[in-house]
């Protein structure tokens, strides 16, 4: 069964104690190797976290609210219309 998903908090607590045991030398190889697998896992979790924060923090600088999307992405997100299709017409 695959571990839940952890709060940012909690990742970064156990992403830790997996980086003190590797470094005591007192793992054997196959556990050491199941641990930097746990730990990469971890820090790409966190490292999501974190996009998704610095993401949400320049939308509330830029006056946006939660949940909204920030004028520039809405534009790239919808449909050309026949005007700007004329532009975008690689052939």
């Amino acid at each position: 069964m695959p571990k839940k998903t952890l709060n940012f908090e909690a990742s970064m607590e156990e992403l830790d104690s997996i980086v003190e045991q590797m470094e005591s030398d007192q793992l054997p190889l196959e556990e050491l190797i199941n641990h930097y697998e746990r730990g990469a896992k971890l820090l790409e979790e966190c490292e999501s976290a974190l996009s998704v924060a610095k993401k949400r923090l320049e939308t509330i600088k830029k006056g946006g609210t939660k949940g909204s999307v920030a004028p520039t992405q809405q534009k790239a997100n919808s449909t050309p219309s026949s005007s700007d299709d004329d532009e975008i017409r690689l052939f």
